[in-house]
């Protein structure tokens, strides 16, 4: 709504600066203004306004066909994948209205017209230069644009940045919004991604594997153990009846490495759903095989002693 209003207000301007146009041409400001003056503040507010009019419009637009796509429910991979181009890309036409828009104000001061000449006739040279004094932003921008176009993240993409793992709340043109799990935010420059390796645990589809490593002593019954995390696993909601697999991964001197796999829905899921079979797996244990708990064995040895040796 506020975007509505903002849209009629800048019409509204327009139309007042327009009608102005007429209104002056009967009245002498000549002893304030000389009339070249006055022409160019209103070409200049006449390029803002329709500068702000058309950003208005462009944000309209974006917000309407994103209305349509909710990145609020599961199966939400299409919808977040236009959540991603469109803001990037709404992004990118903001970027370039108002630098046409400022190039059109300049050109319109004949005091300072060649620089806004020179925006536009000298692109080239101006890129070359604000590539070799500016590297850093023109490759951060450049960075957003390519990760617009590839998409190797999207909106709401589950992500492990810097050993910190959370969800990509925000993707602008020069750095990347990512909420952390426990709702701290991390915010990397578009060009981290382009130059370090991330994880994206939600690239093609959300649901993610989740193991629970568990030590024991070797007499434990493995087969027992399989039927128990079974049972769990039907009985809670946080599984999505896909992996269920329990194995001895590696055996030491005092214990065996027991590894349980299992699948989620998403990476939350998978979280509270491995603390959850760690936790009933351990109390299985410890009312069923309290003995086969890890444990240090000590042999000791008791020789017989002669009676002669009493006697000593």
């Amino acid at each position: 709504m506020k975007k509505y209003i903002r849209l009629v207000i800048s019409i509204l301007i327009l139309i007042l600066i327009l009608a102005s146009q007429r209104l002056l041409q009967f009245v002498d400001l000549s002893d304030y203004l000389s009339a070249k003056v006055l022409n160019t503040i209103q070409k200049g507010l006449i390029i803002a306004c329709g500068t702000v009019i058309i950003i208005q419009i462009v944000r309209i637009i974006k917000t309407n066909i994103l209305k349509r796509y909710d990145i609020s429910i599961e199966n939400n991979l299409k919808s977040r994948k236009l959540h991603t181009q469109i803001n990037l890309l709404e992004k990118v036409v903001v970027f370039v209205v108002v630098f046409i828009g400022i190039g059109l104000v300049l050109m319109t001061i004949e005091s300072i017209r060649e620089i806004g000449i020179g925006i536009f006739a000298s692109a080239g040279v101006a890129g070359i230069i604000i590539g070799l004094s500016a590297q850093k932003i023109v490759g951060t921008l450049l960075a957003g644009i390519q990760l617009a176009i590839t998409q190797p993240f999207r909106v709401d993409d589950a992500v492990l940045v810097e050993n910190e793992w959370g969800w990509i709340e925000e993707i602008n043109l020069t750095y990347v919004v990512v909420r952390i799990w426990d709702k701290r935010r991390l915010v990397l420059p578009t060009t981290y991604f382009l130059d370090h390796p991330f994880q994206n645990w939600t690239r093609t589809s959300a649901d993610i594997l989740g193991t629970v490593f568990i030590y024991t002593d070797y007499t434990i019954s493995f087969d027992a153990l399989r039927d128990e995390l079974t049972s769990l696993l039907n009985n809670s909601v946080l599984w999505d009846k896909k992996v269920n697999v329990l194995q001895v991964t590696d055996s030491k001197e005092t214990t065996v490495e027991i590894r349980i796999l299992v699948s989620a829905k998403d990476s939350p899921t998978a979280w509270d759903l491995r603390v959850y079979i760690r936790e009933k797996m351990i109390e299985f244990i410890q009312k069923n095989y309290p003995d086969s708990l890890p444990r240090t064995r000590i042999v000791l040895e008791n020789k017989k002693l002669s009676t002669g040796d009493f006697s000593k």
